[in-house]
């Protein structure tokens, strides 16, 4: 028998917090999804401003994000290298998406949606608030 790290609520409330406070810093508000380690969703927020677009775009990266162990920009990058990359089963190869590490294990991933550049760093914030 094992055990298996996981996210608990508290942790997802951190990384969302982490997340909003960057994006405010920015003077942004974006579309934040966090999800398990297998892609499901755990949190998923719209401010008023953003369109619905951008709840498939940060539940999409952050699923890819989690599935892969890898940021999003990584598989972006590998689809101008490779394009059949693109059509990695459920992947979103868009920048904004990053996995969420606890001790080495993925245990999740974030990601941001419709604040253009600054997706990532926001969901960088967000997971650095776990490891």
């Amino acid at each position: 028998m094992r055990n298996k790290l996981c996210l608990s609520s508290v942790e997802v409330q951190a990384i969302v917090a982490a997340c909003k406070a960057k994006a405010e810093e920015l003077g942004q508000q974006g579309t934040i999804a966090v999800v398990d380690e297998d892609g499901d969703l755990l949190y998923l927020e719209r401010p008023d401003n953003q369109g619905p677009h951008t709840v498939l775009m940060a539940t999409g990266k952050a699923r890819t994000a989690a599935v892969r162990a890898r940021p999003t920009a990584a598989l972006e990058e590998r689809v101008k290298e490779r394009p059949g990359y693109i059509t990695y089963p459920e992947g979103l190869a868009v920048r904004g998406g990053v996995p969420v590490f606890y001790e080495g294990t993925c245990v999740g991933g974030v990601a941001v949606s419709g604040i253009s550049n600054d997706d990532e760093v926001v969901a960088l914030a967000g997971a650095d608030a776990v490891g």
